[in-house]
C-alpha cells in the first residue's frame, strides 16, 4: 500500500513493477528548435502482453516537420524503482535529460539533450497530478501525467547525418500508462505563443468505467505563472467540441472561466498506440497543426479576456471514434 501511495503522488515513475500484464507506458519528449525548423516527439516505452513474444520495449521518433515516424523495438527495459530512470539498450531517459543512441535500417539519432527550468503539473494528496482524484482510481484504462508544460532545451541530436541543435529551444514531457489506450480521444499541446512560458494541453477522450462510458476531459492552460484547468473532475462543462477535416472547436467553462480553443489539422504521421492485444492501434500525429486560444474571465453575464494568441507547433491528435465527445460534427 505504501508503494501504490508512493507512486501514484510521483507521476513520472515508472508504475510497471509487479503489474500483470496487458500493461503499457510510455513518455512523451516533445523538443523544438529555436528557430522552429526542428519538430520532433521521442516516445519511449514498453508494452508487457501475458505471451512473451509480444511483450518488448520500444522507441518511437516523430519528425514532426515532415510527417515520417519511425517504431524502434527493443528486448530490454530497465526501469528503477521510486525513480524515472529508463534505460533502452544505449539509451536513457529521465526528467532532466535524453540520451539517444538509435541506429538501424530505419534511421540514425544519436545525441543528448538536457532540460532546464521545468514546469510540472502540480502534485497533491487530493489531486495527484494532471488526473486530480481519479489518479486514485486502480481501475481505469488509462493513466495520463504531465511532467513539464515548458521548459528550456539545451544539447544537440545528429538524425540521419544531419546536426541539429536544440539549444534554446523549448520542450514538453508527458506519459501515460495502463492498459490501452481509449477507443476515441482528442489530444492537442503547444507551449509556443508569443507570450513566453505560456502551455496549452487538452485532451478528451472516452472513459470506461464500471460498464459505462463517459466523455473525462483534462485541460490546463499555463500563462503568467498561473494553471488554468478545466478538468471532469473539477465540475468544468463542454459547450461545444465540433470536429470536421479541418478544425477542431472547442469551448470550455467553469465557474470563473471560459477557453475557447480553435485548432487547425494538418497532416502528420503514423504512431503507434498501444491496445490490449499489442502496439497496434494507429495514431496520426501531426506537429504543425495550430492552436487560436482566447482565455476570458466570467462575471456574472460579464466577460473579460485574460489572452488571446496564437499557438504554433502544435501537437495533435483525432483518434478512434468520437461520438460520445463531440457536440456537432
Amino acid at each position: 500500500m505504501i508503494d501504490f501511495i508512493r507512486t501514484v503522488l510521483h507521476p513520472a515513475w515508472y508504475h510497471g513493477h509487479g503489474r500483470r500484464p496487458p500493461f503499457f507506458e510510455g513518455w512523451y519528449y516533445k523538443v523544438v528548435d529555436k528557430r522552429e525548423q526542428a519538430r520532433y516527439a521521442f516516445i519511449p516505452g514498453v508494452f508487457i502482453h501475458q505471451d512473451p513474444a509480444k511483450t518488448h520495449s520500444f522507441i518511437q521518433v516523430l519528425d514532426g516537420t515532415y510527417g515520417s515516424a519511425t517504431y524502434h523495438r527493443f528486448a530490454t527495459f530497465e526501469a528503477k524503482p521510486h525513480a524515472f530512470n529508463v534505460r533502452i539498450a544505449d539509451n536513457h531517459f529521465s526528467t532532466e535529460h535524453i540520451h539517444l543512441n538509435l541506429d538501424d535500417e530505419q534511421g540514425r539519432v544519436c545525441g543528448e539533450l538536457h532540460f532546464e527550468g521545468l514546469t510540472p503539473w502540480p502534485v497533491t494528496l487530493a489531486s495527484p497530478g494532471i488526473m486530480g482524484w481519479y489518479g486514485w482510481l486502480p481501475v481505469m484504462e488509462t493513466y495520463h501525467g504531465v511532467l513539464s508544460l515548458d521548459h528550456r532545451i539545451i544539447g544537440r541530436l545528429e538524425v540521419n547525418g544531419q546536426v541539429i541543435d536544440f539549444t534554446d529551444g523549448r520542450g514538453y514531457i508527458e506519459k501515460d500508462w495502463g492498459t490501452s489506450f481509449p477507443s476515441g480521444y482528442i489530444w492537442m499541446q503547444t507551449n509556443h505563443f508569443n507570450a513566453p512560458h505560456t502551455s496549452l494541453t487538452a485532451s478528451i477522450a472516452v472513459i470506461p468505467n464500471l460498464g459505462r462510458r463517459f466523455a473525462g476531459f483534462i485541460v490546463g492552460f499555463w500563462h503568467n505563472g498561473m494553471l488554468y484547468r478545466f478538468t471532469t473532475y473539477n465540475g468544468s462543462k463542454v459547450f461545444t467540441l465540433r470536429v470536421s477535416d479541418t478544425i477542431v472547436e472547442w469551448t470550455l467553462y467553469n465557474r470563473y472561466h471560459e477557453l475557447q480553443i480553435l485548432a487547425t489539422r494538418a497532416e502528420g504521421g503514423l504512431l503507434k498506440g498501444p491496445l490490449r492485444e499489442d502496439m497496434h492501434m494507429r495514431v496520426d500525429e501531426t506537429m504543425i497543426a495550430t492552436a487560436e486560444l482566447r482565455l476570458l474571465r466570467l462575471d456574472g453575464f460579464r466577460k473579460t479576456l485574460i489572452f488571446e494568441g496564437h499557438g504554433r507547433n502544435t501537437a495533435l491528435e483525432v483518434v478512434g471514434d468520437l461520438s460520445l465527445l463531440v457536440t456537432d460534427s
